[in-house]
């Protein structure tokens, strides 16, 4: 796929020789993603342009060769930070994946987790592009050597223990049910105040708990949290309507709008891959 240098365009798509994996290679202009999160990790080579990322830490301006890595739950958000807008190569390992590489590399113990949001590493970069080149070519060989030689030397050089959430208060420890509830209720959800009261608390204090530990208020992570079950309906063959019914949108357009903004593709083109794959 060419780079298309003054246009938008992008693929999120799984190579079944590739387990526990999801590519994205994109560029994109105008896009912005929203404040979201993730199950698994990130690791994203930028290959044109700059990506300014926010992270709880702050902002991270990102050029070519540099890698952009964000550990699951991490809520963040993207957009161009130039005009011409950015272009990368991103991998999207589940946690089990990334377990199984740790599990390889002497020294490292427990949930390995990031301790840096991005380094500059053309190196490294430019091997996560020939993973994307190795899949696209149905080389499962090259591109299953190629992507755990890469979680490996990152790893290695810039991973730790994955930090826990810890529930260190009250307010933190209503902001956990609170998720629990909203989760539990996607589909119908409480608003702020009834979900308060649910809770014996405030609605004030409940929003500012919930940010808090979350990165995000109630009604943005809940958006999120749709999106990220729709994702696994349409992986599982659900037609787009049905699935935006099932997590809580009003209707499909309601659901493509949203989808496309956290993922980056519509709906309709995420589950064609997946069905393609």
């Amino acid at each position: 796929m060419a780079d298309g240098g003054d246009r938008e365009w992008a693929r999120h798509w799984q190579y079944a020789e590739l387990p526990g994996l999801d590519l994205l290679r994109a560029h994109y202009i105008r896009h912005a993603f929203p404040r979201h999160a993730h199950d698994g990790y990130v690791i994203a080579a930028v290959t044109g342009g700059i990506e300014e990322v926010g992270l709880p830490g702050g902002t991270v301006h990102a050029g070519p060769g540099s890698v952009v890595l964000i550990n699951p739950e991490v809520p963040h958000s993207a957009r161009a930070g130039v005009p011409e807008g950015w272009a990368y190569a991103t991998l999207y390992p589940s946690r089990e994946l990334i377990a199984d590489v740790a599990a390889e590399i002497a020294g490292l113990r427990g949930t390995p987790g990031f301790t840096v949001d991005s380094v500059a590493d053309p190196q490294t970069a430019h091997a996560i592009t020939e993973i994307h080149r190795a899949a696209e070519e149905g080389d499962a060989l090259a591109a299953d050597t190629l992507l755990r030689t890469v979680v490996a030397r990152i790893l290695t050089r810039h991973a730790g223990p994955l930090p826990a959430r810890m529930a260190k208060s009250a307010g933190a420890s209503d902001a956990a049910r609170a998720r629990a509830v909203l989760q539990e209720r996607m589909a119908d959800p409480p608003s702020l105040e009834q979900l308060a009261a649910e809770l014996g608390t405030g609605p004030f204090a409940l929003l500012r708990a919930f940010r808090q530990r979350y990165g995000m208020p109630p009604h943005t992570w809940l958006t999120d949290a749709r999106v990220r079950r729709a994702r696994r309906l349409l992986d599982a063959g659900t037609a787009p309507a049905e699935a935006a019914a099932a997590v809580g949108f009003t209707d499909q357009p309601h659901l493509n709008r949203h989808f496309t903004r956290i993922v980056g593709v519509t709906p309709g083109a995420y589950r064609r891959e997946r069905r393609a794959g």
